[in-house]
């Protein structure tokens, strides 16, 4: 019962997640969404003290847009070469003429609902063969020692219904 609560928890928040995309934005993205922006030379050159050389992408969450700038809160950072930053939401100022293309995080129903398919079944199935796995401890019924005090109590045996093995363990359930 506890696995299946926590393989249930587990699916659930990652229901929630989702899978998302970056898609093109026409016109202006509005403050508190996520954008990306492809940087272009003049931005990697005007940045690079900043940000970092040989920036590619910024992604993050757009704070507000005053005069024409950006100012965003920074998640990560796509290098040209290859390779990604994390940052934690500092606030870095981006002009308009620094930015290729501008891009915003969107979620993709297809994907997530594909995954999650996947990974509910693949639960389902780790539950089940688990179930079966550790199915039942003793086949033998419980015997009484006729004198308490003389007897000696053994370790009894957990069978595994796979490999057919009887592996002692100490203690019953």
């Amino acid at each position: 019962m506890r696995m299946n609560r926590s393989a249930g928890i587990a699916a659930v928040l990652f229901l929630l997640s989702g899978c998302y995309t970056l898609q093109p934005v026409r016109g202006n993205p509005e403050p508190g969404t996520r954008v990306a922006f492809d940087v272009n030379d003049a931005g990697r050159v005007a940045l690079g003290g900043s940000v970092g050389p040989e920036i590619g992408q910024i992604e993050g969450t757009l704070v507000q847009r005053d005069n024409g700038d950006y100012l965003l809160g920074v998640t990560s950072v796509s290098l040209l070469r290859g390779g990604v930053q994390t940052w934690n939401g500092e606030q870095v100022r981006i002009k308009p003429e620094y930015v290729g293309n501008v891009y915003t995080r969107k979620l993709d129903v297809t994907r997530t609902v594909l995954l999650s398919a996947v990974l509910v079944g693949g639960t389902a199935l780790m539950v089940g063969s688990a179930t079966n796995l550790l199915g039942s401890s003793d086949d033998r019924p419980e015997r009484t020692p006729s004198d308490t005090g003389a007897s000696r109590r053994s370790p009894g045996t957990f069978k595994i219904p796979i490999w057919s093995l009887r592996i002692p363990y100490l203690g019953r359930p």
